[in-house]
């Protein structure tokens, strides 16, 4: 197995922060909410700090849809978001076409829409998704392998575009415009967990329009690759380009033997000290090895 991103001990007051917000999103049950909490301070016992972050992400939303009785907790705000979005693409695209570099503004709004991530924040409004549209549009790239992609992408005969979050899927349609017609596939999450994007929510913003999609088989809130289906690791290993969205995946695949393009915004310290940027920082990171991991 691969060396991705270990826990931390500041990932799990997020755990807990995760769990607690969940619940409410799914019920004013407060016994539930204690019940719930209590499962997940045992699970977090029993974790090993060389597993990525994920991994615990998935325990937790395993117990929460257990004790909910609710298998889709973040639906309402999935839905909100495709189609929040949905309403902007127009405008968006506008810009997309008439700036001076398209293919560098359609990768800046992608990673904008990696704001949407109720794995980090209880409540979105509309407002901020949009502030950061724009900040995200000026923002210098903290790490700028901008052109190394623009290569990549004009070489590639086959592309495994790898979706983060329900909203963001929607600006994800700007930059599969700018990719290959019939060499790129965009990969969602098997079932749901957060509110990452699944089949359901590729077919809400009309991604099949622009790429083949599939999913990977998982309702791990990233991609952890050993425990994905056969079709899956062998589609992401053929790739000629993988381009991966969102910290989800770049903390399950940042220690892969393969080189993958991570698009995101760092939004939490661990990841920023992990990647050397600043939080809220614009990345556009090639890895091309395996990781060494710190002592």
């Amino acid at each position: 197995m691969s060396a991705a991103m270990k826990t931390f001990l500041d990932c799990i007051p997020c755990f807990l922060k995760q769990a607690l917000d969940a619940c409410r999103m799914a019920g004013d049950d407060e016994q539930m909410h204690a019940r719930v909490l209590r499962k997940v301070l045992h699970e977090a016992c029993r974790l090993s700090f060389d597993r990525s972050p994920p991994e615990m992400g998935t325990r937790i939303h395993r117990i929460i849809r257990k004790e909910t009785g609710n298998p889709d907790p973040y639906l309402e705000v999935k839905q909100h978001f495709n189609g929040f979005i949905l309403g902007l693409l127009p405008g968006l695209r506008k810009r997309v076409e008439a700036a001076a570099d398209p293919f560098e503004t359609a990768v800046r709004l992608a990673i904008a829409g990696n704001i949407i991530d109720f794995a980090l924040a209880d409540v979105l409004s509309e407002e901020f998704v949009s502030e950061t549209i724009e900040d995200t549009l000026v923002r210098p790239l903290s790490i700028n392998h901008l052109e190394s992609l623009r290569a990549a992408v004009d070489s590639a005969s086959s592309i495994l575009y790898l979706a983060d979050n329900a909203g963001e899927i929607a600006l994800d349609k700007l930059l599969l415009e700018r990719l290959p017609r019939g060499k790129t596939t965009l990969v969602v999450r098997g079932s749901p967990v957060i509110n990452d994007a699944t089949r359901d929510d590729a077919a809400a913003v009309g991604i099949g329009d622009l790429a083949e999609v599939m999913d990977n088989g998982t309702d791990v809130p990233g991609t952890i690759l050993d425990r994905c289906p056969e079709e899956f690791r062998k589609v992401f290993s053929e790739a000629d380009l993988v381009i991966s969205k969102g910290q989800g995946n770049y903390e399950t695949l940042s220690g892969e033997q393969r080189e993958i393009f991570h698009l995101f915004k760092a939004k939490c310290p661990v990841i920023s000290r992990d990647v050397g940027c600043d939080v809220g920082q614009v990345v556009v990171l090639r890895r091309k090895n395996a990781r060494t991991m710190p002592a």
